[in-house]
């Protein structure tokens, strides 16, 4: 029998003490907002981009703190979590994690309109500039969706697939087995975080969850893959190969996001009640198609270009 990989890394990087310490889930965000930072600021040295370079680190702050935490944090709860409204508090508990990328592009399109009307920039232009970004930040949250074991995939055979142990939480008929095995190796070992914990550094627990998990497709890193490093590929290209007016990038972005997100959900179990016969995640993402389409039509139908380039 092929012997899966478990996916059981630790969410910290390191621990201070018990639960405290900083996580690989905060620190890729920490690594989004710098790539992003001088992704933008490389752009604006280059023409690419109307924000003057020495204005590129108060976008990129604004933007990070009520584009991307707030807007991620509300679009989780409005999209996935309305139950989370019945117990306000709990909205502000980001470090237990949850946040929806759909979320967070509103909130990056909202504040970026607000920063463009306020600095006398077009909005368009400024767009263009932070999707070419936002791939790289998907990139590193996916990777850090992957260390955490959450948003696994879906069942199946093929060889590379792996076990999420997270699984336990989910499945009750699992935890149940899981529990009762482990408890003939260590009888403290009651419930599934005591298990998960335990399975990091012994081999006997880390060996019976992979008789009792069931493999899944690691659909964090085919998101990863296509959302993150195509995506930020292809906006590359088209940004700094191709003469394209504002607002085409943006676009752009919102039609390869859509497609590669549609696509991945195929392989993600989903974490929410379907819409129909779409998950969530592909149910949003045709709003996000839609969106998509209209901006590059109207780029074409009245083309800007960037300041220094549009000659």
């Amino acid at each position: 029998m092929l012997a899966y990989f478990v996916d059981n890394f630790d969410p910290f990087i390191f621990r201070l003490w018990d639960n405290v310490g900083p996580r690989w889930y905060g620190f890729a965000y920490v690594l989004a907002f710098v790539s992003a930072y001088f992704v933008v600021r490389w752009l604006s040295k280059r023409g690419y981009c109307d924000l003057p370079p020495e204005r590129v680190s108060d976008f990129i702050t604004w933007t990070a703190l009520f584009g991307v935490l707030i807007g991620g944090r509300i679009g989780y709860v409005l999209f996935y979590r309305p139950e989370m409204l019945r117990d306000p508090l709990s909205i502000l508990r980001v470090w237990e994690g949850g946040m929806a990328s759909h979320g967070g592009m509103i909130g990056i399109l909202a504040l970026s309109f607000y920063y463009a009307r306020k600095h006398k920039l077009p909005w368009t232009n400024l767009g263009d500039a932070l999707v070419v970004a936002a791939p790289l930040g998907l990139f590193f949250g996916r990777c850090a969706n992957f260390i955490n074991g959450e948003l696994y995939g879906r069942p199946t055979n093929v060889s590379w697939a792996m076990q999420f142990p997270k699984e336990l939480l989910e499945n009750s008929v699992e935890r149940e087995r899981a529990v009762a095995a482990a408890q003939k190796i260590d009888p403290g070992l009651i419930d599934p975080d005591s298990i998960i914990q335990a399975a990091r550094h012994n081999s006997q627990v880390n060996d019976l969850l992979q008789g009792i998990l069931t493999p899944r497709h690691p659909s964090q890193l085919y998101e990863g893959f296509l959302e993150g490093i195509v995506l930020f590929a292809i906006l590359w290209f088209v940004r700094t190969r191709m003469r394209q007016p504002n607002g085409v990038l943006t676009g752009l972005f919102f039609i390869f996001y859509a497609i590669f997100r549609i696509v991945c959900e195929n392989f993600r179990e989903p974490d929410a009640p379907l819409v129909g016969a779409f998950t969530r995640g592909q149910f949003f993402s045709f709003f996000l198609l839609a969106i998509g389409i209209a901006f590059v039509v109207v780029a074409k139908l009245r083309p800007t270009f960037p300041r220094k380039i549009g000659t």
